[in-house]
């Protein structure tokens, strides 16, 4: 379960526009890479990216996307994996359903409570 200052960790990794876009992109596949052909034995699952790969959409260094995903791994809403020569990426889904949860529950609680806010 998400406490509080996990939520927020994740808002302020998201609160920078190129981590957001990269989170975007990886999220919703906007990435595609290529698997290692050296190593047959590597299994990647194809919704990953690596991070070459997301480099070389923005004119940034590699170090500088690096820090970047190292924020998002650090809030807990991407996951790195080396396989190989390559580091794949993906969403962790479990955390983002969390989160995806809590705004649920505050949709539920503002509607059903709605004249709370609005009493005229």
């Amino acid at each position: 379960m998400l406490d509080m200052q996990q939520k927020i960790k994740i808002f302020k990794a998201l609160g920078n526009e190129t981590r957001f876009l990269i989170f975007k992109n990886v999220f919703t596949g906007g990435y595609t890479c290529s698997l290692d052909k050296k190593d047959k034995n590597v299994k990647v699952s194809p919704h990953a990216t690596c991070v070459s790969t997301i480099a070389e959409h923005f004119d940034f260094a590699l170090p500088t996307i690096s820090k970047h995903l190292k924020e998002l791994r650090e809030a807990g809403i991407i996951t790195m994996e080396k396989k190989s020569n390559k580091i794949y990426i993906e969403p962790n889904m479990e955390t983002i359903r969390e989160l995806g949860d809590c705004f649920n529950t505050l949709v539920e609680n503002f509607d059903s409570n709605r004249e709370l806010f609005f009493k005229a």
